[in-house]
């Protein structure tokens, strides 16, 4: 569960005890009884009884049957409220974008899925600014906040480097804002690693490690469920490590990065076929479909990828020490694909000592929500508090 701050008076406790309750009703995926979530909240029957009327009344929540699990006396379990508080989540990618809608416990749909041209970003991001407005006129103000994963590292709501498609220092926060509705901006892997924590196969883990591959990779490291942001709030850029032994030149200014190894380009490369900004997403999965047909030259692009994955995954491993490690996007095909590829380099690239029992490398229980999931996590962050509940209140 987030943290929401302690009340200080008496006037304060009953705001926070709301927000206490609605944020650990979405962390429970909208799915604990009433029953639970009173006995984790050390709340006594009758006051919850209480706030969850007042969540009911201001339209944050209600509550509906539960399914019954033993014999006993039926009880019910705290979910969204059909006219209840929205997330707006959008997954940017090189190529496209995602749009969707999620509800408190966390429940995606998909509005919108539409293609961009890649630069200028201005124009990139233009086009997802006119449609985020489109999508907050059509939701009123049930819309509590935008989420937005971008693929390159964030400070102070700016893009600061996408080398391949040599976005540098783009204003992304100040082009997509949305008038009043609040805009907060994610790095993509870094958001598809909070939502693993938070609803995925990195929950409850106290250390793991999560990489999303698309055109290349990034990761996070997550501690107690939460991933570090590094000292300017740029970490995780794990593409642009030289873990692969290669000497090739990188977008990025460094040389021999992991990411010109592992990803959509890499297929592209390890095949011949010339890489281009933010195009050959299609050629790569057509390499990865004949790969799985037989075709002897995409299987031999595929395992070329996937062994410098699995190296680069060990190294990493040896370095961080995580108790597990999760992949999103098209890592999950890589390594599903060349599972034995992977894992043979992977497991000689380990230290002796940690062979015996290796971290397990699982795929995102989210799929390829996972970005989506954590972008929408930022809004309702900010939503989940004692201040965001009163606003919403005074609203209605």
């Amino acid at each position: 569960m987030r943290t929401v701050t302690g009340a200080t008076t008496s006037g304060e406790l009953r705001p926070h005890n709301l927000a206490r309750l609605l944020r650990a009703a979405h962390d429970g995926a909208g799915r604990a009884t009433r029953s639970e979530l009173t006995r984790g909240l050390g709340l006594s029957r009758g006051t919850a009884a209480v706030l969850v009327a007042d969540l009911a009344e201001a339209r944050l929540a209600e509550e509906r049957p539960a399914p019954q699990r033993a014999r006993g006396r039926p009880t019910a379990i705290l979910g969204p409220h059909p006219e209840g508080p929205l997330a707006l989540a959008v997954d940017l990618r090189e190529d496209a974008w995602t749009i969707a809608t999620a509800e408190i416990g966390g429940d995606l749909t998909v509005r919108e899925e539409r293609p961009h041209p890649g630069n200028p970003p201005e124009t990139a991001l233009g086009g997802l600014a006119a449609a985020i407005d489109r999508h907050l006129t059509e939701l009123g103000s049930r819309v509590v906040g935008v989420g937005v994963a971008l693929p390159g590292p964030i400070r102070d709501g700016r893009v600061v480097d996408i080398p391949h498609l040599s976005w540098r220092d783009v204003p992304a926060a100040e082009i997509l804002r949305a008038g009043p509705t609040p805009v907060f901006l994610g790095n993509d892997a870094a958001l598809a690693g909070l939502a693993e924590a938070r609803r995925g196969a990195l929950r409850g883990v106290a250390v793991g490690l999560h990489f999303h591959v698309d055109f290349d990779l990034g990761g996070t490291l997550l501690v107690d469920g939460s991933p570090l942001r590094g000292a300017r709030g740029t970490t995780g850029e794990v593409g642009h490590m030289p873990l692969g032994g290669s000497d090739l030149p990188c977008d990025c200014g460094a040389v021999g990065c992991w990411a010109l190894q592992v990803g959509a380009n890499a297929l592209l490369r390890a095949m011949g076929i010339p890489v281009e900004p933010a195009r050959g997403r299609a050629e790569a999965l057509r390499i990865l479909a004949g790969a799985a047909a037989g075709d002897p030259r995409c299987a031999a692009a595929l395992d070329e990828v996937a062994r410098a994955f699995g190296a680069g995954t060990a190294a990493l491993v040896n370095a961080l020490d995580p108790q597990r490690v999760t992949l999103s996007g098209l890592g999950v095909r890589l390594h599903e694909q060349a599972a034995h590829t992977f894992q043979a380099a992977y497991e000689t690239g380990l230290m002796a000592f940690r062979r015996d029992e290796p971290p397990q490398v699982l795929p995102a229980a989210l799929g390829g929500d996972a970005t989506l999931v954590g972008a929408s996590e930022l809004a309702f962050d900010a939503f989940l508090t004692p201040e965001g509940l009163t606003a919403w209140q005074a609203a209605r």
